[in-house]
């Protein structure tokens, strides 16, 4: 038993180092056609706030309340509903594919008047549609909100969003999407970054490990897949093949966010040979006001601000550096730190590389 077991490790090991360095799992960068979630919303009111809620101004707010009491048989006039307790909200939720009656979702409220806070309010049944115009869930709950709000009259101090809560299995699903694998000999797998490579890759990893099934690439981010007639387990097979794993391609960019000095270079990214040269010149204006006072006794004479401003210009002098050809992403990053590159400095010096024709990637400005 001792040496059965010593065997059977030996094999894991082997089979675990035998994926290419960089593989993923199918279902991390592709999805099945038809399973995916569903979006709903609803609209609702949150009772109970401590005076934080909606004003009397706010009319749709004062509406819902006014139609909500006269169903449950309170005849109220909507000019005489003045009341601080209750906002108006958007309920949003995401119904996850084969939920079943029962499901319990998470629920975000959002609010669409003026209230100050949703803190201690609770979200009275608000049914949850899908885009058919069909209710698929229905919601109800204390709302937790992740922020407080407080002042007086000068002055407050809030955190975070108060208008923003959620409600953790706040909703109960009330219909099923109709959608089952039972009969189906075709499926789809949709790439999440469409690729050649990838879609290829994906198509010969199917046919290498699970010849049965007969996948071919259609275009660059649909796979199709011909299930056997005989296949008697269809979510013992989706299991395998989801847990394939593909090496996916990774295009050459280098993304720029000018507004935050952020660079993110991708791995494959390469640059020709060229000679970088760094500088950065800096502006300093002082304003120094100088006081101008009359001569004693002199006629009309009056004491005058005079202004005096000094400008100084210096510049940062950067040795010229040669890059290498075909250099990798560590060899980039090591040659630009080499220049004292700040990151507002590598934005500029990446645009010049691209202008110049030497960087072999796409740039892309966000």
């Amino acid at each position: 038993m001792r040496r059965w077991w010593l065997g059977a490790a030996v094999v894991v090991v082997a089979v675990g180092l035998a994926w290419p360095a960089g593989a993923v799992r199918l279902k991390e960068i592709a999805t099945i056609m038809g399973v995916r979630p569903n979006k709903l919303i609803g609209y609702g009111l949150v009772v109970g706030l401590n005076g934080t809620g909606d004003k009397s101004s706010t009319m749709f707010t004062v509406q819902a309340l006014t139609n909500m009491l006269n169903r449950m048989g309170i005849k109220v006039p909507a000019s005489k509903v003045s009341v601080k307790n209750v906002a108006a909200v958007m309920v949003t939720a995401e119904l996850p594919p084969f939920a079943r009656p029962g499901t319990k979702l998470d629920v975000t409220l959002s609010s669409l008047g003026d209230a100050q806070s949703l803190a201690g309010g609770t979200l009275i049944m608000t049914p949850l549609k899908g885009p058919d115009g069909k209710v698929y869930a229905v919601a109800q709950g204390p709302v937790s909100v992740g922020g407080f709000k407080a002042g007086g009259q000068a002055a407050t101090v809030s955190k975070n969003h108060p208008t923003v809560g959620r409600i953790p299995g706040g909703a109960v699903v009330e219909r099923p999407l109709p959608y089952t694998f039972a009969g189906h000999h075709r499926l789809t797998v949709n790439l999440n970054t469409p690729d050649f490579t990838t879609a290829n890759r994906v198509a010969r990893a199917i046919n290498r490990s699970m010849p049965e099934l007969k996948a071919r690439a259609l275009d660059p981010a649909t796979i199709e897949i011909h299930i056997p007639e005989g296949a008697s387990d269809p979510v013992a097979l989706m299991a395998r093949l989801e847990n394939l794993r593909v090496q996916p391609d990774v295009p050459a960019k280098v993304v720029v966010d000018e507004r935050t000095g952020t660079v993110v270079i991708g791995e494959n990214v390469r640059i020709r040979r060229v000679a970088i040269a760094s500088g950065a010149i800096s502006i300093s204006i002082t304003e120094r006001p100088q006081v101008s006072q009359a001569l004693p006794f002199a006629p009309g004479g009056q004491t005058v601000t005079v202004p005096r401003t000094q400008v100084q210009v210096g510049e940062q002098t950067g040795a010229l550096k040669l890059v290498g050809g075909g250099v990798s992403i560590g060899q980039l990053v090591k040659a630009l730190n080499a220049l004292g590159a700040t990151p507002r400095d590598l934005i500029v010096i990446l645009q010049a590389i691209k202008a110049a024709g030497a960087l072999e990637a796409d740039l892309e400005i966000i």
